[in-house]
């Protein structure tokens, strides 16, 4: 097994930059998931580092062994793609066969690794079936096998759990990262899925127009957002973002309400900025009593999503919030409430630039 090593890697097409300044380095054995919307230059990464594309600027190694230039077939990676891109025509054992016959070698060797393989994703019993006879599920292990059969050095992955359904999506989510714990293969994941990103990764490179945004564990990517679009693209809800003037030394003018800090480092930060964000994720804000709340607000929708109600309220003349309670809190619409934010999980952002400030990460390390 290898690392991954890019240095300031760009890709135009034409005027377009798709991937612009891009450095990122992939430990030995590490499962990393590069994450973002639709156009944010993720796949196109991906590519790269398989050798499908080659980027316009920087330079992409293996350990330390430069392979810009190197064609895909000589740099030992497995791929699966979103549509598994099965042969039709052939069996399951001839499909997780097939780079082995390139390679040309002895049919026994072959039959081994096929058997091992396909043994070790629990697909041994399919291997005389044509794809047409297998499920979405099983499918997508047959490609998996099929990058698997050759040893490689580097797993490439692109979106490969997109077409399944949501339970075995779940499913696979696990039997995936077991895998790749199991054989220690260095993984690079490309989806725009945070569950599956938050849920899989030993880290997450967090990418938008073309750029990387942050680079962290899950918990780092959740719990110390960047800047605010790391903070709204990940989290289900994502975080509130509120916007406010800096008045005073240590108080924030937000819609409907002000909020006061207490302390020196608020002060000296804040006099540096006249407008931020201050931001709460929903499970960070709790219904409390009139005497104890930072804020009122009024119920505007109820969303029922199981254990939890996701409630939408309105903050002043415009500004709406999302918080989370459970389904046994009994809401209405158009009823008042008395709100409370967590203040260690409060975070603020740079209006202008979007940049988180490190203010609340010294707060929550005092408190």
């Amino acid at each position: 097994m290898v690392s991954v090593k890019l240095n300031k890697v760009s890709k135009y097409f034409g005027k377009v930059k798709a991937v612009d300044e891009v450095t990122l380095y992939i430990k030995d054995g590490e499962f990393v998931t590069l994450l973002g919307p639709s156009g944010c230059g993720k796949t196109t990464t991906l590519l790269m580092i398989a050798g499908i594309y080659k980027p316009t600027r920087g330079r992409i190694y293996f350990d330390d062994i430069d392979v810009t230039d190197i064609p895909p077939k000589d740099r030992n990676v497995g791929m699966v793609f979103q549509s598994y891109a099965l042969y039709p025509h052939m069996t399951v054992y001839n499909n997780i066969a097939f780079p082995l016959k390139l390679k040309k070698l002895p049919k026994n060797e072959i039959d081994r690794k096929v058997r091992e393989v396909a043994r070790l994703l629990k697909i041994d019993h399919l291997l005389d079936r044509k794809p047409s006879q297998l499920s979405g599920g099983q499918q997508q292990r047959v490609a998996l096998a099929r990058a698997l059969v050759k040893e490689p050095d580097v797993l490439l992955l692109d979106e490969p759990l997109s077409n399944l359904d949501a339970l075995l999506r779940v499913y696979m989510r696990a039997e995936l990262k077991r895998l790749q714990k199991t054989l220690g293969i260095t993984a690079i994941y490309v989806t725009h899925d945070q569950i599956e990103a938050l849920s899989m990764s030993d880290r997450i490179v967090v990418m938008n127009e073309g750029r990387i945004q942050q680079i962290g564990t899950p918990d780092e990517i959740y719990s110390k957002p960047a800047n605010t679009f790391v903070a709204s693209f990940i989290g289900t809800p994502p975080m509130n973002l509120i916007p406010c003037r800096v008045t005073s030394g240590k108080a924030l003018e937000c819609p409907g309400f002000k909020y006061v800090f207490e302390d020196e480092i608020a002060e000296k930060i804040l006099k540096e900025h006249n407008e931020i964000y201050l931001g709460i994720r929903p499970e960070d804000v709790l219904i409390t009593s009139k005497e104890d709340s930072d804020t009122e607000a009024v119920i505007l929708v109820v969303e029922p999503i199981g254990k939890d109600l996701v409630v939408t309220l309105q903050l002043g003349d415009e500004q709406t919030i999302k918080f989370l309670t459970p389904s046994s809190t009994k809401m209405n619409p158009g009823d008042k409430v008395y709100l409370k934010f967590r203040r260690d999980r409060i975070h603020l952002f740079d209006k202008e630039t979007g940049r988180r400030m490190e203010y609340i990460i010294k707060v929550g390390e005092k408190e």
